[in-house]
């Protein structure tokens, strides 16, 4: 297998925290320690739901009084702050979540997203902002909000909270440019090893499900660009059987030498297909490092950080919020039968929602389906929920063209759509196609708001606007995508 360098890619790779942000830290361990009517606001994802546990945890084990709130980035509009420190995590920095505070509120804001204030901000309240991008740290790979209430946690030494900054790191694709977890996210990784709580199979096959499931089924599920296996289990079965390597085992049990033979197919497969100018990034496309929980059942999945991971967006998906709290938390076996019934609801749901987009029939509706434009491609998820709406349009990238990205729409409201954005990560290795600040842009462009990451974005649109976000977008990426 070939190993990639990751210095070969710009950006700002700190390992330690900037004395700019210790002494941010310093001030929001006082703020805390001296208040005690607190409030958490966070995220709903993987990443929020990792960062509002540590930060309970964290007030649990300093006899702090808290409620907990997860929500969404449009309920942070006209947000009421009733409590005397409020702390938002994995979000706030793009929402004017200060400006219902009055003089003797206080706010912490712990978000890796891009922030609309700037350090030398005048609030109402006494107002703590710890944004990376403020300190010339890139929040898409270098930390996210898990990690930054991690650093938190660090400051009154719970170190043993590594493991969560880790797992939120994994469940944000922080590692998605390099297969590997970088940037502030090494000092996580470091304190977890050090504290017996992580190890790590470096340069292991990128297929997911490494603990559940059949070598066959994974590979079947390789859909960053298309190839014959994907979604053919039938083919994935004879590839594997022609290598001589038993596909009915998950890939933690696969040796080595047999994870090098099925790189090597991949990587044959991938070569005869790709733009020339993919083709350096073809090995990191199928490798990365692979992240196990030592604190948990070695054979059981959450002892693997992608599906673990994959659990708590479940929980965020389907409104779950407190279960996943409790598993992150510890309570295990109040919880545990929960998560598995979600889970297996969460999967039956997207199946269905999968099936609609691709077999769709519905006479009233001119255009079903996958539409293919340009350079983009689309599908209105009529019947498919808002909250679940990105997670399909990742799947059903493997039933379109890889070398477009791929854009779901669903109607959360009489007035409002929402935008989900996924694409090969081939598309993202190109700096010009960070779809992130792109459908920031063209979602502003039309009086909505978005962002995120590279490969996994998405935005907020008014509905009648729905017809020149396309328009925008599909215009925007002239020259960008390689047709």
């Amino acid at each position: 297998m070939i190993i990639m360098d990751s210095e070969s890619l710009n950006g700002k790779n700190i390992t330690e925290l900037p004395e700019s942000m210790k002494k941010l830290y310093e001030q929001a361990r006082e703020l805390i320690e001296n208040n005690d009517d607190i409030k958490i606001y966070t995220h709903i994802d993987c990443d929020g739901l990792c960062s509002g546990a540590i930060l309970s945890e964290i007030l649990d084990r300093l006899g702090k009084e808290h409620e907990i709130q997860w929500v969404n980035l449009d309920e942070l509009q006209d947000l009421e702050i009733k409590n005397q420190l409020t702390i938002f995590s994995d979000l706030g920095s793009g929402q004017p979540v200060d400006k219902n505070a009055n003089e003797n509120q206080s706010i912490i804001i712990l978000d890796h997203h891009p922030p609309l204030r700037d350090l030398d901000y005048n609030a109402n309240c006494n107002y703590l902002e710890i944004n990376p991008i403020h300190h010339g740290i890139d929040g898409s790979y270098y930390v996210c909000g898990g990690g930054l209430c991690y650093f938190l946690g660090k400051e009154f030494g719970y170190e043993d909270l590594s493991w969560i900054g880790v797992l939120s790191a994994i469940g944000d694709m922080q590692n998605s440019r390099t297969g590997k977890l970088e940037g502030l996210n090494t000092t996580i990784v470091n304190d977890a090893k050090k504290n017996g709580l992580l190890e790590i199979e470096e340069n292991d096959l990128n297929l997911y499900g490494r603990k559940t499931n059949p070598l066959f089924v994974s590979l079947s599920r390789f859909s960053d660009v298309k190839l014959p296996i994907t979604n053919n289990q039938g083919r994935a079965k004879k590839i594997l059987k022609d290598l001589e390597i038993d596909g009915t085992v998950p890939l933690s049990k696969v040796t080595y030498e047999e994870k090098g033979k099925i790189f090597q197919e991949l990587f044959k497969e991938i070569m005869e297909i790709v733009p020339s100018k993919y083709i350096p990034f073809v090995p990191k496309l199928l490798m990365s490092d692979s992240y196990e929980f030592l604190n948990e059942n070695k054979e059981e999945f959450l002892s693997d950080a992608s599906e673990f991971s994959t659990s708590m967006n479940a929980c965020g998906r389907n409104e779950e919020y407190e279960t996943a709290h409790k598993v992150l938390k510890g309570n295990r076996q109040e919880a545990l039968d929960s998560l598995e019934g979600i889970s297996k609801e969460h999967k039956r749901n997207l199946a269905k929602s999968i099936e609609r987009v691709a077999k769709r029939t519905d006479e009233e509706i001119d255009e079903g389906g996958i539409i293919e434009l340009d350079n983009i491609q689309y599908f209105d998820g009529y019947g498919i929920p808002a909250n679940i709406v990105g997670t399909v349009t990742g799947m059903i990238l493997g039933e379109g063209n890889w070398k477009k990205p791929m854009i779901g729409l669903s109607q959360t409201d009489e007035d409002n759509i929402k935008v989900s954005l996924r694409c090969s990560k081939l598309l993202s290795y190109d700096e010009k196609a960070h779809f992130g600040h792109i459908i920031r842009e063209i979602s502003q462009s039309v009086g909505g708001n978005g962002g995120g990451h590279a490969v996994a974005c998405g935005a907020y649109i008014p509905v009648d606007k729905r017809n020149e976000f396309i328009e925008n977008f599909n215009q925007r990426l002239e020259g960008i995508i390689e047709k």
